[in-house]
């Protein structure tokens, strides 16, 4: 068996594991190993300990010490380098990991999009907005039509408008000017203030009378 298959805990003919749980055994292996790394170093202190208290005085006793020091640092620094491996391992397939998810989200909405478009075509949106832009012009034309007054006696002329309107201006300075208040022409003449005398009847004669007579005798 090999060491992967001793790593991941199986047999040659078992399944592949997925990316994650790679990623997982991965991380589990590294904690044994930092755990294995905490354990050689307490025993590399003990050592330690066992070297200095004895020195000299007792040679075996810290030359054998000494060895079994050598020893735990050797698996130490065997410890070091494939923990160093496996976390280029797991960065590695982290990574792949984090790729493939970002590949199969960008195929979904490829797929989506291409889905979208299925029953669109490039040329028909073109003349659809053709069409648009000639209907938005129809309207302006349409609204500027309405708008001009042509229909309601626009024939007049706007030149000799603005002529006589100069000339009326003109005409209004030229009695400022010279000071001139002229009544109008059909101005009536102010009723006077004191009453007209009254006419007097005149006296009735004796033919008047026979006038009268005749007149009454006739009818």
């Amino acid at each position: 068996m090999s060491f992967f298959s001793k790593v991941f805990g199986g047999k040659k003919d078992d399944k592949i594991p997925t990316a994650s749980e790679a990623i997982q055994k991965l991380r589990e292996t590294e904690d044994m190993l930092v755990k294995k790394q905490e354990h050689l170093e307490s025993k590399i202190e003990l050592e330690m300990k066992i070297i200095k208290k004895n020195g000299t005085a007792n040679r075996r006793v810290s030359l054998q010490a000494l060895k079994r020091k050598k020893r735990y640092e050797k698996q130490l620094q065997q410890i070091d380098g494939t923990l160093s491996t496996i976390e280029m391992q797991r960065e590695a397939l982290e990574s792949a990991n984090t790729n493939t998810a970002v590949l199969q989200t960008m195929k979904l909405a490829a797929d989506t999009l291409k889905t979208a478009h299925q029953h669109m075509d490039v040329d028909q949106v073109h003349d659809m907005m053709d069409d648009i832009a000639e209907q938005q012009d129809v309207a302006k034309e349409i609204s500027e039509a309405i708008s001009n007054p042509v229909a309601f006696g626009n024939d007049i002329d706007e030149d000799e408008l603005e002529k006589e309107l100069e000339e009326l201006e003109q005409q209004e300075l030229d009695r400022e000017l010279l000071g001139t208040n002229t009544p109008a022409a059909d101005t009536l003449p102010s009723v006077p203030a004191t009453p007209l005398p009254s006419k007097t009847k005149a006296p009735v004669t004796e033919e008047d009378d026979d006038l009268k007579q005749l007149q009454e005798w006739a009818t």
